[in-house]
């Protein structure tokens, strides 16, 4: 069997050429990802979080975009695709990519569980503007919040069955009926009863 060489793909092609994929792919340093397709929990999940949050900033000057939105991190020259985001920054203006989220939700997968919670979090975390990162679990009600603190600093809560999931960033709450609304956790993303 032989190794293939991939060329390296600069961000310029990179743009144009997502432009016309039928697939999405996150950039990494001139390194290109297929995206994989979600399972039905992952798709409900942020739906309801989206159509939520979306609720809360109408009217205003937040934005919420859902999974089609790329995610510019230039300090780690990346482009990702983020389950929801939203951006409260005017000069935030690119169409087809974002770089002053104020809050960015990864719904997690089996697939990117670890990606999410190492390198995306790790590159998040760079964006000056960001303010709360949050990660979901789709196999059982479980809720993660990142906030930066006034020293610069990530503090970690975990939302619990009795209190509401609290935004800061954007002034909004979720509960955690809300996010799992309609959600069946005893299922995994194929279909396949858990154990």
């Amino acid at each position: 069997m032989s190794n293939l060489m991939l060329s390296r793909l600069s961000e310029q092609a990179y743009l144009q050429g997502e432009l016309t994929s039928e697939i999405r792919h996150e950039y990494v340093d001139a390194e290109v990802y297929a995206m994989a397709g979600a399972g039905e929990a992952h798709n409900l999940i942020a739906l309801n979080i989206a159509s939520k949050l979306r609720d809360f900033v109408r009217g205003g000057p937040c934005r919420v975009f859902i999974s089609d939105m790329k995610l510019h991190v230039q300090t780690w020259k990346a482009y990702y695709y983020p389950d929801i985001m939203v951006t409260c920054d005017p000069d935030d203006s690119h169409s087809h990519f974002k770089e002053l989220p104020s809050l960015v939700v990864e719904v997690l997968s089996p697939g990117t569980e670890s990606t999410d919670r190492r390198e995306k979090m790790l590159a998040y975390r760079t964006l000056s503007s960001l303010r709360e990162y949050v990660l979901v679990s789709t196999d059982k009600r479980q809720v993660e919040i990142y906030r930066r603190d006034e020293k610069d600093e990530w503090q970690l809560a975990a939302v619990s069955e009795d209190e509401p999931l609290l935004l800061e960033s954007i002034e909004a709450r979720l509960t955690l009926a809300e996010i799992y609304e309609d959600v069946r956790l005893d299922v995994d993303e194929y279909g396949m009863r858990r154990i």
